[in-house]
This record gives C-alpha cells, structure tokens and sequence, in this order.
C-alpha cells in the first residue's frame, strides 16, 4: 500500500521551489487525502465522484501547471469543454491538504483528434472525461493532480455515468496515456501504477451508487 509509506515520506518533505525561471520537481508522488481529513472522493450531486487517476507530484513540474496540463491532456486525446462552455455547477473536492474543499481546477472531455471541436461531439454522443484537483494546500503540498475520471452517455441520457464508467473511465484514459505521446512540439512519457488500499471498493458514498474497485492509477508524466 503506498499511502503509508508517503505519509512517513511527508515529513522530510520540501516545497518545490523555483530556481530562476526553473520549476524544480517536488519530492513526493501525492499525500494520501484521508490523512489530512479529505477523501479521495469529491463532492457530487448523488455521492462522491472517485478520484481515480493521479498525476505525480514527481512529474516534470511543467505537467503540473495549468497550461502545460492542458498540452498533457491533449497530447492523450482531450480538450476543454466545447467552446469553453460548461453546464451545471463545478464539482467540489478536499484533497486533505488544508484548503478544505475547492471547487475543480480544469474539466476535460474526450476531443476524438480535434483539439477545439472534438469535445463538442463528446458533450452530444458521450465518452470520457475528467476533471483536476490539485493538492497544493500548506499541510499538503504535493503539487499532484487528482482525476475525477468517468465515461459518460450522451447528453439525451443527461450525461449520466455508464454502468462500470468510473472503472472504464479510468481504464481508458490510462491506456491513451502510458507510453510515449507528443502534443503542441512537446513530447511526454508516462509510466503508470496502479494503487490499492488509498479507495475503498465497493458502492457505498458513490456517485448514483456505481461500484468501483478501489484501483487508483498513478501517473508519472517526464517531459524529454
């Protein structure tokens, strides 16, 4: 189980810092949210949204800020909310790190190869998206991003999630993901793990009662 030891890790751990203009990587993965009084669930309408996938505090520090997350998500097969609408309230989350729960830093949807139009299709025919947490709270600052990812239907279903979406979602994105990708002249390689023991299986406080395994991908994005 890697949240134990990531909390004995957490105290000898050191802020990233900037040296010049150069983001200096952080010195652990994530701090386990449930540690500081969060959850790896978010704050949804009918339960608590898993947050399945995490982007690694100890990828190249460039990943982890706004933009350069935005060329990552494109470089793996999505965008921004069409035309950078978005329907409905943002969802909430409290990743333990002492900011108490805030809302969503950025939603991504499916783009099926088209960095500006591809999300509109997603929003109408349904498929894959996320949303980003980052835990940058003093208690806690890993500088990691936690991924609420699902599959969902179309907007006729309104955007309910598919029977299994959470697991499927998280499945998918992850198989874009690993490997070597490149996007906007900048290209990535990512190595994913796969974490038990950090979410419970089961349905119980899930969003619309939908089992998850309790499966949590990590993932470490290098820049070359």
């Amino acid at each position: 189980m890697l949240a134990v030891p990531l909390a004995v890790i957490a105290f000898a751990y050191s802020s990233a810092v900037v040296t010049g203009l150069t983001l200096q990587k952080r010195a652990v993965d994530f701090f386990d949210p449930a540690q500081g009084g969060g959850s790896i669930f978010d704050n949804a309408t009918f339960g608590g949204e898993p947050l399945n996938v995490i982007i690694s505090g100890q990828s190249s520090p460039e990943v982890l800020t706004d933009d350069g997350f935005v060329n990552f998500a494109q470089a793996i097969g999505f965008s921004k909310e069409c035309l950078g609408f978005h329907l409905g309230a943002p969802q909430t989350a409290n990743l333990g790190d002492g900011n108490g729960s805030v809302n969503q830093t950025l939603e991504f949807r499916q783009d099926f190869g088209h960095d500006v139009l591809g999300t509109c299709l997603e929003s109408l025919v349904g498929g894959n998206h996320f949303r980003v947490f980052r835990q940058n709270g003093t208690q806690a600052n890993s500088g990691a991003l936690f991924l609420a990812v699902s599959k969902e239907q179309p907007a006729s279903d309104n955007h309910d999630i598919v029977p299994d979406g959470y697991n499927i979602g998280r499945d998918e994105l992850v198989a874009n993901a690993v490997g070597t990708k490149s996007h906007g002249g900048v290209t990535y390689n990512v190595v994913a793990k796969n974490i038990t023991g950090l979410m419970p299986a089961g349905s119980q406080g899930v969003n619309h009662g939908i089992a998850v395994d309790g499966i949590v991908t990590l993932l470490t994005v290098n820049i070359q």
